[in-house]
């Protein structure tokens, strides 16, 4: 089975976002892949933003990329763009970071006005980086994930169901069977 990276890229400890991808973690360790979760958020803010391409947590991160054979990246979309947090990680990893790799690329939202984030923003910069493919990419409003104190996530039923297609794509790419469907 594939090790997949599993990158968040909010800054915030209580962000659907991060527990999307926490969710699709579950469902592909269930399917016995390798899951490496990384929160941006966890590294110290004088690495990121200080540019210190030697510090352990830096270094640890460049290694995590270059063990994965495919990579999830998950942000939240301010701006029309991409987390400042992920930018700054991305900036600091090898220019072909992900060569080799599969991507899938997630955006959550609190309005479909930001759907193209994915397209006009981060697309371009993991192209830029390498990857050999990068999966269509998907757009999650905030109202269709529920997070619960429990930790668990519900998906309202029509983006449960968008988000299955992307994921079996996203494991046919990384040339595996498509994954069951999730539960939201």
């Amino acid at each position: 089975m594939a090790t997949v990276l599993s990158v968040s890229g909010s800054p915030s400890v209580s962000s659907r976002t991060g527990k999307l991808l926490r969710h699709l973690d579950a469902r592909l360790a269930a399917q016995g892949h390798e899951v490496l979760p990384l929160d941006v958020r966890a590294i110290p803010a004088e690495a990121l933003l200080g540019a210190d391409f030697r510090h352990p947590a830096i270094v640890e991160a460049t290694e995590l990329f270059a063990r994965a054979d495919g990579v999830v990246i998950g942000t939240p979309v301010y701006k029309a763009a991409y987390s400042g947090v992920l930018k700054a990680l991305l900036d600091l990893l090898p220019q072909y970071a992900l060569a080799g790799k599969t991507v899938l690329p997630l955006a959550t939202g609190g309005t479909t006005a930001h759907v193209l984030a994915i397209d006009y923003a981060l697309r371009p910069v993991l192209s830029s980086m390498g990857a050999a493919h990068i999966v269509q990419g998907w757009f999650t409003l905030d109202k269709d994930l529920t997070a619960h104190e429990d930790g668990t996530l519900t998906i309202a039923p029509a983006a449960d169901e968008a988000l299955n297609q992307v994921f079996d794509r996203f494991a046919t790419a990384l040339g595996r069977a498509p994954l069951p469907a999730m539960a939201g």
